[in-house]
């Protein structure tokens, strides 16, 4: 990718933050512009040619839900990581459901940020993610809408991600270090088991009476989605 398609806006009051960020991102060969406040940073989104916006929630002038939910009201599809200082999902939901594409939680570690932000860039270049389906489950990624036997299923975003990883790799027995980095991220230091437990959250809310649940325990390994 040449340079110039290598742009990124970062928006974040917090100066030293965002010159860190910077300063990373250019040390990787992005070309980055700084914007430390809701509505400035909304202008320059605006008229701005840039691949990928890192934008914090917590702004001064506006907040980073309204930018984003404005900017794609706007027609910007640019992917944007949403950054923020809270634990728990509740940002998350608020954040997807006005647009974002990935989030980051702070501290961060610097590689996980650029992984994020190469991914972005990668699905962006792909184009539009397609609809995927297994057995009687669909899910939509643009949307970030689930059916399972043409009933709709809502899920946590961290339940969107877990589906979304098994159904990409569908047929394939996925290990749970595999899904604990695909899914929690590398820098995850919690119980592995959570990846059950989530498993268990998934089956009860996708699974028919009727039907074998898609989302099907290999022994020894982990887990794989398969609709047959």
């Amino acid at each position: 990718m040449s340079e110039d398609r290598r742009r990124v806006l970062v928006i974040e009051d917090d100066h030293d933050l965002s010159r860190a960020v910077a300063n990373l991102l250019g040390d990787e060969g992005f070309v980055v512009e700084q914007r430390y406040d809701g509505e400035s940073g909304f202008a320059e989104a605006l008229k701005g040619d840039y691949q990928v916006i890192v934008l914090d929630i917590m702004l001064p002038r506006r907040n980073g839900f309204s930018v984003c939910q404005d900017l794609r009201n706007a027609g910007v599809e640019t992917p944007l990581l949403m950054l923020t200082a809270k634990e728990g999902e509740l940002d998350e939901v608020e954040g997807f459901e006005v647009g974002a594409d990935d989030f980051l939680h702070k501290p961060f570690e610097r590689s996980i940020l650029i992984a994020r932000i190469n991914a972005l860039l990668r699905r962006s270049e792909r184009g539009r993610p397609q609809q995927l389906s297994v057995g009687t489950v669909t899910l939509d990624p643009l949307r970030r809408t689930v059916e399972s036997s043409r009933r709709l299923v809502t899920l946590t975003p961290r339940e969107f991600a877990l589906l979304e990883y098994l159904m990409v790799h569908a047929g394939q027995a996925l290990a749970k270090t595999q899904i604990l980095d695909a899914v929690w991220g590398r820098d995850f230091n919690g119980d592995p088991n959570i990846v059950e437990v989530y498993i268990g959250y998934l089956r009860r809310k996708i699974d028919s009476p009727t039907e074998p649940s898609i989302i099907r325990t290999v022994r020894g390994v982990g887990y794989c989605a398969r609709g047959d």
